[in-house]
């Protein structure tokens, strides 16, 4: 017997295999046929797509991999996240829209609310996407991006700003400015991504300062997946998605409870991915909580099963590191590493040279690459002698450490 996820999946498959080139050569690879594909126990015989593997499969037809599945000329915003992968933005049906609309809802946002939106608006979809997710609730936006510190202290008491969506450790540099300076803090609800919302940070806002907060799981590929709901482990999911735990090899899903890879298939039917890969760790809840109204339940997010590593809202992959070396033949070896000191993401960049070479100068060359092409601030370049790098280790070393 078929349940009414089972038909959707069916039918997204069908539309995908139908539209979108990229799709229906994944799935005649693979010896598949939308047909086969009747409820969520045959999803598995498609494969799983590594975000290298999408890169991989954008690239070699460009500009949209063969993903897309509406024309072209309809798409209102074009994302770019590095590789360069060219994120289209399809046209939002009302379903989708408002699919995306319930971590919003629950902390309250709406009519009234005036919202400081700290993410970034160009280029990645963070900035805007939430921006058209507030509006849609009734909210007012208040679209200051990231930094500014100062400036976000006096807007946010000038304007009486009682919303905030950004990083949670943002919201707390804020809150620590705001106290030096004597202002009163006028935000009562909050919405986090892009970094890990501690049981400390949680603690302070909602009890020293009395706020509705929640904080959303997604990518710039897939958008919303989840969010966080008091009384509830993890993250309820989204409507918008399917979401399965696999083996990282072998892309067979896993038992509830058990740690593997998330894989997610979106609704989403002008982009539709399939089975994709997200290269996050996580565990499905055997029963979901009641909270997550009948969807599906993520335990939690337990690092990376690749070497890349998300900082300040951006993924610092190693082949990123790998360019470097293309660039400056004079680097033998290359390694970031990433720590948290008061609690701000700090980026170390070392650098080994080859013999005879002294490295003088590339160190601003080094940090000029870097926000150029993955649009990351490198905060310290140092040359370390030779034979200190272990070409072994990751080159992504993340030693942060979360309260």
């Amino acid at each position: 017997m078929t349940t009414a996820l089972d038909q959707r999946l069916h039918a997204q498959i069908a539309h995908a295999y139908t539209h979108a080139p990229a799709i229906r050569g994944l799935l005649d690879a693979a010896g598949v046929q939308p047909d086969d594909i009747q409820t969520v126990t045959d999803l598995p015989r498609i494969p799983v797509t590594s975000k290298d593997m999408l890169v991989k499969i954008h690239q070699e037809n460009p500009p949209f991999g063969g993903f897309l599945a509406v024309d072209p000329e309809t798409l209102p915003r074009i994302y770019i996240s590095p590789g360069p992968i060219f994120d289209p933005q399809p046209p939002v049906t009302p379903e989708m829209a408002a699919a995306q609309l319930a971590p919003f809802q629950y902390v309250g946002f709406g009519k009234g609310d005036r919202v400081l939106n700290t993410f970034m608006y160009h280029l990645v979809p963070a900035g805007l996407l939430l921006d058209e997710a507030l509006r849609a609730c009734g909210a007012t936006v208040i679209p200051t991006g990231p930094g500014n510190t100062d400036y976000q202290v006096e807007i946010m008491s000038k304007l009486g700003a009682t919303g905030f969506v950004g990083q949670p450790s943002y919201l707390g540099v804020i809150l620590d400015r705001a106290r030096e300076l004597g202002v009163a803090v006028t935000i009562k609800k909050a919405l986090f991504s892009a970094e890990p919302y501690t049981l400390m940070q949680k603690m302070r806002f909602e009890g020293e300062y009395g706020m509705k907060t929640t904080s959303a799981y997604g990518t710039a590929d897939l958008g919303l997946i989840g969010y966080t709901r008091d009384g509830v482990e993890g993250f309820c999911l989204m409507e918008s998605v399917y979401v399965e735990i696999c083996d990282p090899v072998s892309g067979q899903p896993l038992e509830p409870g058990s740690t593997g890879e998330i894989v997610v298939t979106t609704f989403n039917t002008g982009y539709p991915l399939v089975r994709f890969g997200t290269g996050d760790l996580g565990a499905l809840a055997a029963t979901p909580a009641v909270e997550c109204g009948g969807g599906q339940q993520l335990l939690g997010i337990y690092g990376r099963s690749g070497g890349a590593v998300k900082v300040r809202g951006m993924f610092l992959h190693p082949d990123s590191l790998g360019r470097a070396k293309v660039f400056f033949p004079s680097i033998k070896h290359i390694q970031a590493v990433i720590t948290r000191p008061e609690g701000k993401d700090h980026v170390l960049v070392r650098l080994e040279m080859q013999p005879g070479e002294s490295g003088e100068g590339i160190g601003q060359m080094i940090q000029g690459l870097a926000e150029q092409a993955i649009r990351l601030r490198i905060d310290e370049v140092v040359i370390v002698p030779s034979g200190t790098i272990d070409p072994s280790e990751r080159a992504v070393k993340d030693e942060r450490t979360w309260e």
